[in-house]
Formats: structure tokens, sequence, C-alpha cells
């Protein structure tokens, strides 16, 4: 049995690494659970955040790596259990010459310009906090962002906490700050995402993952990418 999978470049979750294979927490995930129900063949397929929805759809692969879930995604595609609940954070530059350690700070300087990823939740995040349109630079994807960020056009770049922790991992040009996470209920969570007539393959991946989440395998291999318990317990609370 042969399946595809898309992805996009965002490390820890999903990149490219040397040589060309797909690697990342959700790569792992998405190979145990599918080898599991018999998937014997994983084809990794490179795109673009943009392009994630109309691809399932469009049966141009079989089902995308865990992003975020949201009413309006949850139109277009369905959505699998939940793997991960993940608080925002920003790039910034070295010292965070601006203070920006949240959305509402960054509201408040208007001086201020953050980067976003198009489609990404970090741009209602930002809007619900006051950050004006004026404020907010939208990118194709992470390596145009941190670039912007790097060559000084923007003052922040909005991601995950953990995402932006991974891109300053050894880039002395920027540092990564973390959002005040908050109540556990109000972090989003990620979860798969299929084709909404692609019931079987649903079933059968939800079916797996309520067995696999929590397991010491499954904590073992995302604490290698740096996503701990505290990311994986807020996921199984809302199973």
């Amino acid at each position: 049995m042969k399946l595809r999978i898309a992805y996009i470049e965002e490390p820890p979750f999903y990149w490219t690494a040397e040589g060309g294979a797909a690697t990342g927490a959700d790569i792992e995930l998405a190979d145990a659970v599918l080898r599991a129900i018999g998937v014997t063949t994983i084809e990794h397929v490179p795109t673009s955040f943009d392009d994630f929805l109309p691809g399932v759809q469009q049966g141009r692969w079989d089902m995308n790596v865990p992003i975020f879930v949201t009413p309006e995604r949850a139109q277009h595609v369905a959505f699998s259990l939940p793997v991960w609940a993940l608080g925002d954070g920003f790039l910034v530059h070295p010292g965070n010459p601006k203070a920006l350690n949240g959305y509402p700070a960054l509201a408040a300087r208007g001086d201020a310009r953050l980067g976003v990823i198009a489609g990404q939740v970090q741009i209602a995040s930002a809007r619900s906090a006051g950050v004006g349109d004026g404020q907010l630079v939208v990118f194709r994807n992470q390596p145009e962002a941190i670039a912007a960020l790097v060559a000084g056009k923007i003052d922040a770049f909005a991601a995950t906490a953990i995402g932006s922790r991974a891109a300053a991992e050894g880039n002395p040009a920027v540092e990564a700050v973390a959002h005040e996470m908050g109540q556990a209920a109000q972090v989003p969570v990620g979860a798969f995402s299929f084709a909404k007539g692609n019931h079987a393959l649903l079933q059968a991946v939800n079916e797996q993952l309520r067995r696999y989440l929590g397991s010491p395998d499954h904590r073992a291999r995302m604490a290698r990418f740096g996503i701990t318990c505290t990311e994986i317990d807020a996921a199984l609370a809302r199973l």
C-alpha cells in the first residue's frame, strides 16, 4: 500500500534534510502511524503552505502533515485527532531591542513590523491582540521571513515557540522569544488533514493515533525534536 503525504519547510516539525529526504517530528509520527496501519511505501511531497488544503482536496496527495486546526480549515478538509498543542513565539533581533515578547507588546509599538506566513493562524492571533494590518508583512514561507528579519526588513517573525527555538539554534543573527502559553485549553492544537471523502484513511489513522499518542515510543521520538510532554499532554487532554 502506497501513500503520499505533503509537507513544507518548517523545522522541527518537517523539513527536507541534506540528501533530499523528508525529516522532522511530524514526519516520524506519520511514519510510525502509517506503517502500523499497513502502509508499505510513503512518498513525501514537498509543497507550499497555501497549497496544503487544495492539494489534498484535489487528490494530489493523500494527507497533510499536522497543521493548526481552525473552523475555517475544517470547512475544507477532515482533521485527525490532535497530535500536539503549541503556543506561539517570535524570532527577533539579538537582544530583542524593541522588547517584543508577545502580540500585545508588538501592537503597542507602532514602528514594529511583524512577519507572518500567508494563511497561518498567527495572522488572526496578531490581529485579535491589536496588531494593525500596516504592521504585518506577509511572506510565502519561513526561510523567506527569516531572511527578511536578518536583513532588518521586519522586527519579529511569528511562528510556534518550538519552531522559533529550532530556527534560532545555531543562528546568531536571530533570537527566539516565547509568548506566555496561558491555559492549556486555550492553546491551539494541530492535526493531520485529509480530503473529506477519505473516511477509511482518516478512521484508520485515528484508531492508531489513539493507541500510539502518549506512548513511551511516541514521547521519545518527539523529545528528539524538542517537543515535550507539555505539548503532547495538552493535545491528549482534547481527545
